[in-house]
């Protein structure tokens, strides 16, 4: 049976998941109402937000800060020769407007900082990481984490790519954290961006694929999230392996004793540090 809360053009545009047992009307319509955060624009955000624009969630949030470069468009697939120049979220929502005009678009055209990072994700069901730095990531984790919002991560560099997915829970039930991963960020000059090595084009597609996948299952509560696995991608061998990760119980986010507050993390560009006081 059709659910009366899709009108008819919405049964025809969505029509090839309303058939799914799995999904189905109800599913859909679930998809319609729910409100999915993407930070970052960019090479992952793109993919991202295609995907999940064209599958029928009904709110996107997109948050960016940068304006859109000619060197974007070999990976950025949201933005065009037009959009040079253009903040990078404005770009994003013209394309979005374009390809679905059930979804409504919410711009935050800010860096995400610890002074807002809360208010930012606290009104989203799911939150979506493509950023490019260590401590957005961190903040994004420690955030997500600690207001027990669903989210995912993914990452890339050169021809390799990560995914994996914290769908939250409390006590027994809740998994690990980017920090059980990565206790720490390595020095700012450690691991260098793509203008400084590269990154083949099409990588953040795969990636960015993923994270939408993982980003719709969250939202219909469907199927098997990334928890507790980051796969690792390698698009020259063309292989995925999964490496397990285990909560740790004395992770200051997630841990048996977590802190209460992301005031006691020190969000600098290298450490991002959870203070002892």
């Amino acid at each position: 049976m059709a659910d009366l809360s899709l009108d008819p053009t919405q049964l025809d545009r969505y029509s090839r998941h309303i058939i799914m047992d799995e999904i189905g009307p109800e599913g859909q319509a679930k998809m319609l109402d729910s409100r999915v955060l993407v930070i970052g624009a960019g090479g992952l955000g793109a993919p991202i937000i295609q995907y999940l624009a064209a599958a029928g969630i009904g709110t996107l949030g997109i948050a960016d800060d940068d304006v859109v470069e000619r060197s974007n468009l070999q990976r950025q697939i949201v933005h065009g020769d037009a959009d040079v120049g253009e903040p990078k979220v404005e770009s994003a929502r013209r394309y979005v407007e374009r390809l679905n005009p059930d979804i409504s678009v919410e711009t935050h055209e800010i860096r995400v900082e610890p002074e807002n990072v809360e208010d930012l994700i606290s009104e989203y069901d799911v939150v979506v990481d493509g950023s490019d730095n260590f401590r957005t990531r961190y903040l994004v984790n420690d955030a997500c984490t600690l207001s027990n919002t669903p989210f995912s991560h993914g990452a890339i560099y050169k021809f390799e790519g990560q995914a994996i997915t914290f769908p939250g829970g409390k006590g027994e039930d809740r998994g690990p954290c980017y920090r059980c991963l990565f206790p720490e960020a390595p020095p700012e000059d450690a691991v260098a961006d793509c203008a400084t090595t590269g990154v083949l084009g099409v990588l953040p597609g795969t990636v960015g694929c993923i994270q939408a996948t993982e980003a719709m299952k969250l939202v219909l509560g469907f199927g098997e999230p990334l928890a507790g696995r980051l796969l690792v991608y390698d698009a020259a061998d063309m292989t995925f392996d999964e490496v397990p990760v285990e909560r740790n119980p004395d992770c200051p986010i997630c841990g048996e004793d977590p802190i209460d507050s992301i005031e006691r993390v020190e969000y600098a560009a290298e450490g991002c540090r959870v203070s002892a006081d």
